[in-house]
């Protein structure tokens, strides 16, 4: 039951790993494109806050059919995270902070000087739960991937971004619309009801002229001041909101039995890609040489081996 209880729980971690995606959030891009079509007439696609690969997956999937695009032009996709990610075939991968110059030179670098066609985002804080802290550390993340994508994103490009939606994100939509002329909040079924997680899909990238992008000065300076945020009129602005992915998909919030064909049996699948170094690791690692130390002494011992007198038994 162990090894099976998150499969049963969820149908889209289960189906990651059936189809060899490194995370359940692959379905959450493919359900974007879907409806926006974010891959057509894309060369060059830069992924932010890449690890574990997931959405890199399926960059290299969706673009890569061939080496390269019906233009003949060569398909490049470059994936950006401060954490190591395992490689990816056709993926160039780069260890550097979304929030320095250097990396972003290095992206377009990699593109022999030419910008990108579509940044991409998938970022997160580890959350809190106290969902005001949660919001304002993810605009944050936001505004950094925007920057960098304003150094390395073309005119009529496309910007994906995950957004904590709240009641503060009004100046958070002010700002993209300075720099897009279309901007859609959109919620992928594949992402759970029960979750604030939606993405901002910000196409047609047109700063604004006399612009110069600028690492150094933050976008916006996102004051949580009650009356600060309470814009009106022309200033306030209502971004479409878009439910994506067919009524036909698996509903994320909903449990699944494990067998869901008949005649079927269902069999258990490893994840497709092992944590390489998870935050986590530290602490398993304490708590394994406990047990450890436990299982040595002469009273656990014994408890073992009444214990495995009473299983024999």
């Amino acid at each position: 039951m162990g090894r099976s209880s998150k499969d049963k729980r969820d149908i889209y971690y289960r189906l990651a790993k059936e189809e060899g995606w490194r995370a359940r959030s692959a379905f959450k891009l493919l359900q974007l494109n879907e409806e926006f079509n974010l891959f057509t007439g894309v060369n060059r696609a830069v992924d932010l806050c890449a690890a574990p690969g997931s959405w890199s997956q399926v960059l290299s999937r969706k673009l890569r059919c061939g080496d390269r695009s019906a233009s003949g032009e060569e398909i490049k996709i470059v994936a950006v995270d401060l954490q190591a990610m395992a490689p990816l075939p056709g993926v160039i991968q780069i260890q550097g902070d979304i929030t320095k110059v250097s990396t972003a030179e290095e992206i377009v670098r990699h593109f022999e000087g030419r910008p990108a066609d579509l940044v991409v985002c998938d970022g997160a804080p580890d959350v809190t739960g106290l969902h005001d802290v949660d919001e304002y550390i993810q605009a944050q993340l936001l505004l950094a991937a925007l920057n960098i994508t304003t150094h390395v994103l073309k005119p009529g490009g496309t910007f994906v971004a995950k957004i904590f939606r709240g009641k503060d994100v009004t100046l958070l939509y002010s700002q993209l619309k300075i720099f897009f002329s279309d901007v859609t909040c959109a919620k992928p079924r594949s992402s759970r009801n029960s979750s604030i997680e939606a993405f901002v899909v910000c196409q047609n990238y047109r700063p604004p002229q006399g612009y110069v992008p600028n690492m150094s000065n933050p976008l916006l300076d996102h004051s949580y001041d009650v009356d600060f945020n309470q814009l009106e009129g022309p200033n306030r602005i209502i971004v479409p909101f878009l439910a994506c992915g067919d009524l036909s998909a698996f509903d994320s919030d909903r449990t699944y039995p494990l067998q869901l064909d008949t005649g079927k049996e269902y069999q258990y699948t490893p994840p497709t890609q092992l944590p390489i170094s998870p935050p986590y690791q530290h602490a398993c690692q304490l708590r394994k040489n406990n047990l450890l130390s436990k299982a040595d002494s002469p009273s656990a011992s014994g408890l073992l081996q009444s214990g495995d007198q009473a299983q024999a038994d």
